[in-house]
Order: C-alpha cells, then structure tokens, then sequence
C-alpha cells in the first residue's frame, strides 16, 4: 500500500507529542492537527517496514515490532453489496486460537482510517483481532489540474450516506469479510464520532444480528434533534461537516443528499430534513438494540457542538441494555481523540474505560465493568491548574472531579427556582431571586451577534475546556441593548460545603415573549459570575417561535443543555437571552420580510412568572 499522501513523513519527536496532548485532534474546526496526522501516517509506515531510518520515538518503535512480531498486517478493499469498494486496514493475529474482532468504522475526516493507528495497534496488543475501515464516500479526494479526481488509499468508493441504510448494509458487508478472513470468535465495534453512529446502526439492523458489544465515543443518539431542535438549526455544525469529508460536494454526495444538506442550510422543506435524519437515529432503533441485547458504550461532553448532550442522554435512557454513560469536560472528541492518536505517561481514562468495556464483554475479562455505575460525570472545571510560563496557558495538575450514580435520573436530586425580575433603577440588568416577581418587561433589540456567545468555535473552545483552559467572558462587555440580562445576588455555601451551587442534570427556562416580528429567536445562556465579573458559561440552548402575531405575548419553556458544574461561593449566576450566535439559524436571517429593527420583549405577567428551574445534585 503506497502512502496515504504525497508530503513527507517527518521524525516523531517528543514535542509533537506533547502538543496532541495538550492540544487535541483538532488544529481548527475542519483541520486535524498536523502532528496527530504525521504520528498515525509514521505509525504506519514502520508498520509496514517503510521507512529507511527510524522516523518513531522509541516507545512507538517498540509498539509496532511488538506487533509485527504477533501479527499479520493487510490493506484490503471490501466489496460492498452494490460493488463498492470501502479502504480498509487489518491486523490478524499470528494464531490458531478463535480470538474476537474489534471493527472500527472511521471518523468524519479526510484521512479515513489512518488517524486511529495507534488504538489498532494497542487492541491488537490486547488481543483482538483488528479491521478498520472508512465509510463509503468518506477521504481524501484530490482534482488534478488537468481535469479528473484521484483518491487517496485509504478513501472509500462511493458517496457518502451519512450513516445511512447503505452504511449499515456496508458494516454486514465488513462483518462478512472479518468471518471469513479472521474466523472471529466474537465481533465488536468501537466507533468515534461518526463511526460511532455507524457503529451503533449497524449493531442494530445486522440481520446476522452478529455484533457482541458497541463502543460509541463523541457519539449521537437523534441526528434530527442533534441538528435541528426548538426550531432552530444548527448552522455550523453541519457547515462543519460538509467541510471536512475530503472532497468536494459534488463529489463526496449524491444528488439526494445535496439536496437534503441545501435545503437545510437554507431552511426549506425541513420536514423532509427531519425525516431523512431521523432515519439515521441510533435512537429510532432503540427497540432493536433491546431485543438484542448488545452491550453499549457512550461517550459525550457537557459542551457538544456537533451532538448535544441531552439527545445522547435521552438514548441512553431509553436502552435496556448493558449500557454505560461517560460526560466529560469539553466538547466533541476532545476527551479520547488524544489517547486514540498517542500513548500517555499516565492513564487516559476515556479512551481505557472504553477497551475495559470491550475486555469485559468480548474477552470475558473480570475485570470490574459490571459494578460500574451506569452514569459517570466529571463536572465542568473542577480540576487543578498550574500556568504554564513558556505558553502562558493552563496545564492540569489535577483531574476534575467525577461522579457516579446509578442512573441518570440519579443524577438529579432536587431542584430550585430562579425566579426572573425587572431591571432595578439606574441599572439595566434584570434580577434573578428566590420569590416569584410579576408585572415587569425588558425589552432588547434582535438579531446582532453579541460577546455572549456559545463558543469562539465549533470543537476548539471545547478542546481548550479539556486542556484547563476554559473561555472567560467579560460580562461587561455584554452588550444589553442586544441582551436581556439577570444576576442573582453572590451564592452562599452552606455550612461545610465547597461548592454554593452544585449544578446537576438539565435545567429549563419558563418566560413570556413578545416580538414586533412574525418570528423571533431566542438564545439562553447561563453564566457562572465571579467576584471580578469575569464569567464561565455553564450551558445554554437556542428557540425559535414562528408564527407570532406582532404585539402579542407567547409563553415558552424549553430546556438547556444538561450540565455538571458546581458554582464556587460568592459567585452569581447570570441569565442572558440574546436572539443571534453563530452556531445557529436566527429569525432573523430566516425571514423573508426585511422589517427594519426588531425588537423583543421578555415579560412575567401576574399568572407566569418567568422562572429557571435549577436541576442540583
């Protein structure tokens, strides 16, 4: 198998390695990070027995020959059910023994099945079986100059279906070569992102019904609701994607499908969106997954901008399965891409909880996974930091605090309201108390981007997030003419306690609206205030009401983002409602009537006071 690119392999230093893991798989939202790309590709390379010198730190050296020294490295292509033709990588160990296959679907990534060579490398090690493959469509496709398209070798045939029926029929087409080829005596996948999604698909439709335990990580449960929620759209993040499959459009999707993908990023015909999504659901499968019983792994994060917590969650609720829940700091794939790509000094946990499910029910180890508690969280920001004086950013010196609890219901305990009030004299924010507070408006403008956003960027604010570096916004610079605001008073801790507010599970926000449009979007966002008003967000979501009658109020409640976070004393919780972020669709841009400035009126009249509902634990 030739190079999977024409640039140069570098030397793997320890610099390069230190820089994945401090900074993650992703150098920008739709751009992996170079080095990570350079450690799989070199990775491979020795494998192979390419390279003429050794282009490997010592550790990796010693991890490919340990492998080449048990196992039978190959680069088939498998032949789907309709002839096409998907990249795929194998590792088969050197004997006689039935030992299990761990299939890997690859990413959403130009690069296909290559990024992951490490973790193929460390299950082979383990003892499995290995067979890495990359979805129909998916890698890098190059146009040359003179016309024509050439793809690289680890880029499948086809185009894309986005984890759709033909990719479930493809992963019973990678199951009947891994039988024939490995004679296995079980078979698991483990999937991250969108292999993920596949993973748990193909778990579901398989007619052999043949795949012993899934492994889904930075995984989706509703593509619809992950994409398209209370009305709104999730602009980016399907921006994102399209993006970064290798190719272009034209290229990577049939004529279907792009015009599925236009029809949203313009808002039109969504119903036909919905259902097109919907039927990617791992969760609209749910019934299937129960019957058969296949042991689930997920893996998500409180900041998700790709796939949401709460939909992941509300999958997870709905299996009966063995199952399990990790929800980490940060946002897509930034807990286990770093210890799927490169070895740690220490443990890494998401990606070794992950192997620990697959040892215990495809190896059949002992090794404690069924007293697990179904549900862990690590709770946003409750690790210790040190700065780093050559870069001036954070480095973790002690890891965040994690919970367990037998369920995620568990994971509430109680919960309390806030209730919303009008704007004291001489100041524009609003109040948030404990008392119900009616007959009181606070009107902002619509439809300008604010200081108070979600994240700088879709997946790289949360990569930060993961690596001690949260984003601090100055709520100062919010600005209120674009903003409703409301602050509680600083939260007292009660007698021995460290935290004054421990934030448990989904919080919901209960209001009256009024707009002087037809349409109005509003975007929730819940701060956590320090004394030096410098702020941390704890979650939010985005609602669009249509239909509106200009003038007239509309109660709403919807729900925020599920969140594990513990609010330090002395510090205040800030509510902010604004009407536009970059990660979303807005009214505004969604109208077709240009009617001037808009306006939007918050209010708690005498029979709905405006209130959040504060999830503890």
């Amino acid at each position: 198998m030739s190079d999977p690119q024409d640039d140069a392999i570098t030397t793997v230093t320890p610099a390069h390695m230190t820089r994945i893991a401090g900074q993650g798989l992703y150098a920008a939202p739709t751009s992996l990070e170079p080095a990570a790309v350079n450690v799989a590709r070199a990775l491979l390379a020795t494998l192979q027995g390419a390279p003429e010198q050794a282009v490997l730190t010592p550790d990796l050296q010693q991890l490919t020959e340990r492998v080449r020294q048990v196992a039978t490295v190959g680069f088939p292509r498998i032949v789907a059910a309709d002839r096409v033709r998907l990249s795929a990588h194998t590792i088969k160990l050197n004997t006689s023994e039935r030992r299990p296959v761990v299939i890997v679907p690859s990413g959403w990534t130009p690069f296909g099945w290559v990024l992951f060579e490490y973790t193929y490398l460390q299950l082979a090690l383990r003892g499995y079986h290995v067979l890495a493959y990359t979805p129909r469509g998916m890698g890098l496709t190059v146009e040359m100059p003179g016309g024509g398209y050439v793809d690289s070798p680890f880029t499948s045939g086809g185009k894309i279906d986005v984890a759709g029926p033909l990719d479930w029929s493809d992963g019973s087409s990678v199951i009947d070569y891994a039988e024939q080829y490995f004679n296995p005596s079980h078979i698991a996948f483990l999937g991250e992102s969108y292999g993920s999604g596949i993973s748990q698909l193909v778990a579901a439709h398989d007619p052999g019904r043949r795949v012993d335990a899934v492994v889904a990580l930075s995984t989706w449960g509703n593509l619809a609701t992950a994409l398209y929620q209370n009305d709104t759209r999730h602009i980016a993040a399907v921006k994102a994607l399209i993006g970064f499959t290798g190719g272009p459009v034209e290229r990577k999707f049939d004529e279907a499908t792009q015009q599925i993908l236009k029809d949203f990023l313009d808002g039109r015909n969504l119903d036909t969106v919905v259902e097109w999504a919907t039927e990617r659901a791992p969760s609209a499968y749910a019934d299937e997954t129960n019957d058969r019983n296949v042991p689930t792994f997920f893996s998500n994060t409180w900041h998700e901008t790709l796939f949401p917590a709460n939909q992941v969650i509300e999958h997870f609720d709905g299996l009966t399965v063995p199952k399990h829940l990790n929800l980490w700091i940060g946002d897509h794939a930034a807990p286990e891409g770093a210890g799927l790509t490169i070895p740690f000094s220490g443990p890494n946990l998401p990606v070794d909880e992950a192997f620990a499910w697959l040892d215990h029910h495809v190896l059949g180890e002992n090794n404690g996974v069924p007293d697990w508690s179904p549900v862990t969280s690590q709770i946003m920001f409750t690790y210790q930091t040190r700065i780093d004086p050559e870069t001036g950013k954070n480095v973790i010196t002690q890891e965040a605090v994690r919970e367990s609890r037998p369920s995620w219901t568990d994971v509430t305990t109680s919960t309390e309201r806030w209730y919303l009030a009008g704007c004291a004299p001489g100041s524009s924010d609003g109040g948030l108390g404990t008392g119900p507070v009616t007959g009181w408006r606070q009107e902002f403008t619509a439809g300008q981007l604010t200081d108070a956003t979600a994240v700088d960027a879709v997946i790289t604010t949360g990569q930060a997030e993961w690596n001690g570096n949260p984003k601090a916004y100055s709520t100062n610079k919010f600005d209120r003419k674009y903003l409703g605001v409301w602050t509680s008073g600083p939260l007292l801790a009660d007698k021995d306690a460290i935290a004054a507010r421990r934030i448990r599970g989904i919080p919901q926000l209960t209001l009256t609206v009024r707009s002087s449009a037809r349409s109005a979007t509003l975007v929730a966002y819940l701060f956590d205030v320090s004394p030096d008003n410098t702020a941390r967000i704890i979650t939010h979501e985005p609602l669009t009401l249509t239909d509106l009658t200009p003038g007239q109020e509309r109660a709403v409640t919807w729900n925020l983002q599920a969140a594990g976070y513990d609010v330090a004393p002395d510090h205040r919780l800030m509510l902010v409602l604004g009407s536009k972020d970059q990660l979303y669709s807005d009214a505004a841009t969604d109208s077709d009537t240009d009617i001037g400035i808009r306006t939007t009126t918050i209010s708690s009249p005498d029979k709905g006071a405006a209130h959040l509902t504060l999830p503890l634990g």
